[in-house]
């Protein structure tokens, strides 16, 4: 399919999880993709795809990378857990700098030169009810809806902005969520069993969302937080059928 023929797509931590999976769904869809991370360029990435070795907490790097596009996900994140109590300032610094501050980077130096287009900011289920020991996530991703409210508001008509909010997404930062637990195979189980779909997200789910929202077929799409967590946060917490 080519729904995004003729568009450039740039999109933040494109190495691994969520941002591959958008990086690949996109050059399927026909887009022209540029994607980003700290590191080297993988060597598994599709070779049509342009990469830059990027902090995006570092806004002047931000400014030389920063050209026309038509589509912009920011998707490099990190995640610790702790509690605010256990946070150091180092913690502070490891998750809002990426999350927060690279969000507003990436958003701030791009917006200028976007003659028209959609934004779309990868939040999470974490940023509407607070996951437990994980302090500082769940709130830069409450940040980054709050800002894709205002991204919409302050640039339409002629930027669409709209935030996906996963659940639990199989990567690397669900292993880490389990590792929390004193039975970490027994987390897993009760987790997938609160799932109505009975199975986690893969990053190909957020994917297709994020097609969609690139895509013309989302023209009346602004300002909107899609949750895409299989029905999880849908049930009651009280759920007879666990037990």
């Amino acid at each position: 399919m080519t729904r995004l023929a003729g568009k450039h797509a740039f999109v933040t931590g494109g190495r691994q999880g969520i941002g591959r999976g958008i990086v690949v769904a996109f050059v399927s869809e026909g887009a022209a993709v540029t994607t980003c991370g700290r590191g080297p360029r993988p060597d598994d990435l599709p070779e049509s795809v342009a990469w830059h070795t990027l902090d995006v907490t570092d806004a002047a790097a931000v400014a030389q990378v920063v050209q026309p596009m038509d589509i912009l996900v920011n998707n490099a994140g990190v995640q610790v857990e702790k509690t605010v109590a256990e946070s150091t300032d180092a913690d502070w610094e490891a998750v809002i700098g990426p999350n927060c501050k690279g969000v507003f980077n990436i958003c701030r130096a791009f917006i200028p030169v976007m003659e028209q287009g959609s934004i779309i900011n990868i939040g999470s289920i974490s940023g509407q009810v607070a996951d437990p020991s994980m302090a500082l996530y769940n709130a830069s991703k409450a940040f980054v809806h709050g800002l894709t409210r205002s991204i919409a508001v302050d640039h339409g008509p002629r930027i669409r902005c709209n935030a996906i909010c996963p659940g639990w997404i199989n990567t690397g930062m669900l292993e880490a969520g389990f590792d929390l637990a004193k039975d970490p195979s027994a987390a897993r189980n009760d987790a997938i069993a609160r799932h109505p779909v009975g199975r986690f997200g893969q990053p190909e789910d957020i994917a297709a969302m994020a097609i969609w929202l690139a895509s013309d077929e989302a023209a009346f799409a602004s300002g909107q937080l899609f949750t895409l967590d299989g029905g999880m946060t849908a049930a009651s917490p009280l759920n007879p059928g666990l037990f």
